[in-house]
């Protein structure tokens, strides 16, 4: 009885993962896109592919900001930060200096 109860329970067991299987496949080939019909539409498709990229570079390009300057002393931070009020306050005077 035991051999038999188990044997079930392989059975359909495996029965459930086949299925779960099939599903899966099922749902990927629902989500293929299909190609633009028209010129606008490919331009309105690489246009908001664009700007995702776009937007993704800036958000990295903010991190690595953020992670150069966790790494930087009090001292580096400081006299970054008074070059930075001095050139603004020479551009504002007029006065530039390379």
């Amino acid at each position: 009885m035991k051999y038999l109860h188990s044997k079930i329970k392989t059975v359909s067991m495996l029965v459930l993962v086949c299925l779960g299987l099939l599903n899966l496949q099922a749902c990927a080939t629902n989500k293929i896109k299909k190609t633009p019909e028209t010129v606008e539409e490919a331009e309105k498709e690489l246009a908001k592919k664009r700007k995702k990229e776009a937007k993704l570079n800036k958000k990295e390009a903010a991190a690595a900001k953020k992670r150069h300057w966790d790494l930087q002393s009090k001292a580096a931070k400081k006299s970054v930060k008074m070059n930075e009020k001095r050139m603004k306050k020479n551009k504002k005077r007029g006065v530039f200096m390379p």
